[in-house]
C-alpha cells in the first residue's frame, strides 16, 4: 500500500526530526521531501502538527524510541492524524548510509511511503491507563516483597529464627511480634504469648526462636522496614481501587477470563491491559502467541532447523503467564497436568512455555467470543489420548529388548512366552 503524503520522525529526547513526503507538483510520479527539526515540547508539536496539517499528511510514523515516542504520539494521535510506530527492528537503516538524525528520517518516510513495515500495537487510551495502573501495582508488590526480605535478613543477623517456625512472617501473629520488637520489647516470652489461633501450640519454639540479640539499631531498622511496607500495602490498596474502576466498562470480559483456573480479577485485569480486548488486533490465537513469545522461534538454514528459544516478549505479560502457570502446576487441572507432563520429560522451562502457550490460546479465544466459557479438560485429558493397544506393544517390545524373553499382550494382558515351547 503506497502513501502518497507521509511524515516520519527520528525522535530524541529534547528534539526530533521530521520528514515530509508528498508528490511533486510539477513533475508527476516524483516526490519531494522536507525535513524540519523541533523540539519536543508541548508548544513546538503543536506547531509540528499545523505543519502536518498544511501538507495534508494521512499518515505519521515514528520508531519506538524508549519512551519518547510516547508523548508525542499520543499529542499527534489526538490532533486526528493517524500515528503508526514502527519496531527499530524492522526499519534499521542498510548498510553504507550516513548515519544522521536526518537521514533516519528520510530513510523512515521511504520505508513508511511504500508499506514495508508493520505497525506495533498501541492500545486505546483506556487501555493504557488501565495498564499504568496494573504494571505500577505489579511494581509496587515487586518493591513490598523486596522489603520483606530485608525484614527477614535483618532478623537473621539478630540471630531471631522466627521465620523456621512462622510460615508467614508477616501474618497476624508475626506481625504482632515484629511490632513488639521494634518498640523495644525483648523478652522471649512475652514476644512468643503475642501468638494467636493455631500459632499458641508453638509457644516452646517461638521462646527458642526469639531468644537472639536484638539491639536497638536493629529495632530503629526494623521499624523502617515496617513502615515502608504498610505504605506501600496502602499503596496498593488505592491503586486496586483504582484498578476496579478502570476495568468495570469491561466487566464481561473480566468475567469470562475469571472462569480458567488461578485466574482471578486483577490477574484478568493485567491480561485486558497488556492484551486489550479487540482480538481483531491479532490475526489468530497463533499470532497473539507468537507476538507474546510464548513458542519457540523459527530458525531455518539449508533446509535444516535449527533449535531456537524463546526469544524475549512483553516482560509485564510474561510474568503475568508465568505466576498464573506457577500457581496452576499444583492444581488437578488440564494446564496443570500439561505442565507436568512436559517437565518430567523437557524441563520446566519448556513445560512453563507450552502452558503459557495453551493458555494464551484460551485467553485469545474467550476475549474474541462474548459467548465463550472455559471448559477444563481436566488432568486425564492427555491420557484419552492415548492408543492404549499401541502403547503396551511399544512398552513391550523395549521389555523383550532388556530381558531377552519374548511378551505376548492377549486381552490387556502381558504374557511371557517360554521360546523352547513356542518352538
Amino acid at each position: 500500500m503506497f502513501v502518497e503524503r507521509v511524515a516520519a520522525l527520528d525522535l530524541g529526547k529534547a528534539g526530533l526530526q521530521a520528514c515530509v513526503r508528498t508528490p511533486h507538483p510539477d513533475r508527476p510520479g516524483r516526490r519531494m521531501q522536507e525535513v524540519r527539526s523541533y523540539a519536543t515540547t508541548t508548544a513546538r508539536l503543536l506547531e509540528l502538527a499545523d505543519w502536518l496539517r498544511c501538507e495534508q499528511v494521512t499518515v505519521v510514523v515514528m520508531e519506538s524510541t524508549s519512551d519518547y515516542w510516547k508523548g508525542v504520539y499520543y499529542l499527534l494521535e489526538a490532533e486526528g492524524f493517524d500515528c503508526r510506530l514502527a519496531n527499530a527492528r524492522e526499519v534499521k537503516n542498510v548498510p553504507g548510509r550516513a548515519k544522521t538524525d536526518k537521514a533516519d528520517a528520510v530513510w523512515l518516510a521511504k520505508v513508511a511511503e511504500r508499506g514495508m513495515f508493520r505497525p506495533s500495537l498501541v492500545h486505546p487510551e483506556p487501555i493504557r491507563r488501565l495498564r499504568d495502573f496494573t504494571r505500577y501495582r505489579r511494581s509496587l508488590i515487586g518493591d513490598r516483597t523486596r522489603e520483606r526480605q530485608r525484614v527477614e535478613k535483618l532478623l537473621e543477623d539478630a540471630q531471631i529464627k522466627l521465620r523456621s517456625v512462622i510460615s508467614d512472617l508477616f501474618g497476624v501473629s508475626g506481625r504482632a511480634m515484629l511490632d513488639a520488637l521494634a518498640g523495644g520489647q525483648r523478652d522471649p516470652a512475652v514476644l512468643a504469648d503475642l501468638a494467636r489461633a493455631s500459632m499458641r501450640g508453638k509457644i516452646a519454639l517461638l521462646r527458642e526462636a526469639l531468644t537472639g540479640f536484638f539491639t536497638d539499631h536493629h529495632a530503629m531498622l526494623l521499624r523502617m522496614m515496617l513502615d515502608n511496607i504498610d505504605r506501600l500495602t496502602d499503596q496498593i490498596a488505592t491503586l486496586e481501587q483504582n484498578i476496579e474502576e478502570l476495568v468495570a466498562p469491561f466487566c464481561r470480559q473480566v468475567e469470562q477470563l475469571t472462569t480458567i483456573p488461578c485466574v482471578g480479577r486483577f490477574t484478568a485485569a493485567e491480561l485486558i491491559a497488556e492484551l486489550g480486548v479487540d482480538m481483531t488486533r491479532y490475526a489468530s490465537a497463533g499470532h497473539l502467541v507468537s507476538w507474546a513469545k510464548f513458542c519457540p522461534a523459527t530458525h531455518e538454514s539449508a533446509g535444516k532447523k535449527k533449535p531456537k528459544g524463546r526469544t524475549k516478549g512483553n516482560p509485564w505479560l510474561g510474568a503475568t503467564i508465568g505466576n498464573t502457570i506457577g500457581a496452576l502446576t499444583r492444581t488437578p487441572t488440564f494446564l496443570g497436568a500439561r505442565y507436568r507432563r512436559i517437565a518430567r520429560r523437557r524441563g520446566a522451562g519448556k513445560a512453563m512455555v507450552a502452558a503459557g502457550n495453551s493458555l494464551l490460546t484460551s485467553v485469545y479465544h474467550l476475549l474474541a467470543d462474548p459467548g465463550a466459557t472455559y471448559q477444563d479438560l481436566g488432568p486425564t485429558y492427555h491420557d484419552t489420548l492415548i492408543n492404549r493397544d499401541r502403547r503396551a506393544r511399544h512398552l513391550a517390545a523395549a521389555l523383550e529388548a532388556v530381558t531377552g524373553q519374548n511378551i505376548l499382550i492377549r486381552d490387556g494382558k502381558a504374557h511371557i512366552i517360554d521360546t523352547d515351547q513356542a518352538a
